[in-house]
């Protein structure tokens, strides 16, 4: 028997938001450039009820297939901002903490939290 994926079956509340959110974003992006559901699933090689899978936001379509649809309507460059290392603050403040002499400024995070 196989186990089934947690994050897939019963995500967090807020990932299951933001996959709708992409989801809905990449629904209104294919219909803004008059595609159908199937003229995506067609340029990024998949079927149509995948592609109706992740415009309803579905925690178990693959990464690929969400990727590839914004690749297909012209939007993959906007990606990058995800996850931008440039962009996380959070992780600078606790990496710049666990450089020698920085222990005062891990404190000071402590206290703000």
């Amino acid at each position: 028997m196989s186990r089934r994926s947690k994050i897939t079956h019963s995500p967090p509340a807020e990932v299951e938001n933001a996959l709708r959110r992409l989801g809905r974003n990449i629904r209104i992006a294919r219909l803004r450039r008059r595609l159908r559901i199937q003229d995506v699933a067609d340029r990024i090689g998949t079927s149509r009820f995948t592609v109706a899978d992740l415009e309803r936001g579905k925690p178990s379509t693959s990464v690929a297939a969400y990727f590839g649809s914004l690749w297909a309507l012209g939007l993959l460059d906007q990606v990058d901002r995800i996850a931008d290392p440039d962009l996380d603050e959070e992780g600078k403040i606790l990496e710049s903490a666990r450089r020698p002499g920085q222990a005062s400024r891990l404190r000071q995070l402590d206290k703000d939290v």
